[in-house]
């Protein structure tokens, strides 16, 4: 059994990314030192099904550890822990995992891949760093929503689905440069709010994509059909059926240029700041043309789905054109929402960490 000091996050995830390359059917024929020691030293009481070795038993609780939804799901496939993966190719178990961003493979490998693996290796440590035979420790209690302070400033982080926000005057959709909106069934904000902006009928039926038809109107307006925008020009539109929830507007933020011959995006962080910036000019030019006038602002992470950018990136970008508002004297109600803990982490740490 292997003894010494804990091995660092480096060596761990080098590891880490040998079983995501060999997967878990060749786990015993791998040499594995630093993975082996955290097993080692892991208060792991329980195995994973018949006959599974220590190291397989400490990445599933690295990886039970993530946050549930893409982070956890793109872990499982890739590593081959999710059912049905676990004599699979790599290259099969990488196309799943990248599946799960709805990004390319290429994308993925570049992009996702490491931000996936580095999570799992800095939870193998922290489940390795647990005294032996104590009680795992309970994650910590997550809420919807939360208070966050900005110097004198507060401002309401909303983690959940961006469609069941309420009494927000204005939310802020990403959009790709053709204005063109993802089908509603699609795991992302615009396709959520297109999808809870719809008229429906009593059995279901759509009887009005208002949100959808909305923008179009907007785009041929602005002599914009069938082509692309500039990158962060903002369209206007109402909110369809989430008027009932007390949405009055949305803002569609052209940020992403789609990349030729490909399903992917590009961003630039360049272009999420000014487009908030020009969300914020929006929302100053209408406020006093509606009775209350808009006072309240909802701002996602732009770019940050299937733009690519990191969560890191995306927030630094949007909190550079949300602090210059703040230091001109703006009262606005702000508000952000991100759907996975991780990302209001990141959230939180910016907004309270001064910008840092």
């Amino acid at each position: 059994m292997p003894t010494g000091p804990m091995p660092d996050h480096a060596s761990i995830l080098g590891e880490v990314k040998a079983v995501r390359r060999a997967g878990l059917v060749r786990l015993r024929e791998l040499d594995l030192p630093s993975l082996s020691r955290a097993a080692s030293s892991a208060a792991l009481a329980l195995a994973h099904g018949p006959g599974a070795t220590p190291v397989e038993r400490l990445l599933r609780a690295a990886v039970a550890r993530l946050d549930a939804g893409t982070l956890r799901d793109a872990a499982a496939y890739g590593l081959g822990l999710a059912q049905g993966t676990r004599d699979r190719p790599a290259a099969d178990r990488r196309r799943r995992a990248a599946e799960v961003y709805g990004v390319s493979v290429e994308r993925f490998r570049k992009h996702h891949e490491p931000l996936v693996l580095g999570q799992v290796a800095e939870q193998v440590a922290a489940v390795a760093a647990e005294r032996p035979g104590a009680p795992a420790a309970a994650p910590p209690a997550r809420t919807t929503h939360r208070e966050l302070r900005a110097g004198p400033h507060r401002l309401t982080l909303h983690v959940h689905s961006v469609d069941l926000l309420r009494d927000v005057d204005v939310v802020v959709s990403p959009a790709n440069v053709w204005f063109a909106l993802p089908a509603p069934y699609k795991s992302s904000v615009p396709a959520s709010l297109r999808q809870a902006g719809a008229v429906r009928g009593p059995t279901g039926e759509l009887v009005e994509d208002r949100i959808h038809d909305e923008l179009r109107a907007w785009a041929a307006r602005h002599g914009a059909a069938g082509r692309a925008v500039r990158p962060a020009t903002v369209a206007v539109t109402g909110a369809g059926a989430l008027a009932a929830q007390g949405v009055r507007r949305l803002y569609h933020a052209a940020v992403a240029v789609p990349r030729a011959g490909t399903n992917d995006y590009d961003v630039l962080p360049t272009d999420v700041t000014r487009a908030v910036t020009r969300v914020f000019a929006l929302l100053g030019e209408e406020s006093a043309r509606f009775d209350p006038p808009l006072r309240s602002l909802c701002l996602p992470l732009l770019g940050a789905g299937r733009g690519g950018l990191p969560a890191e990136v995306s927030a630094a970008a949007l909190w550079a054109a949300v602090e210059a508002e703040l230091a001109r004297g703006a009262a606005w109600d702000l508000h952000l929402v991100v759907l996975d803990a991780a990302d209001a982490d990141v959230l939180a740490r910016l907004v309270e960490g001064g910008g840092a």
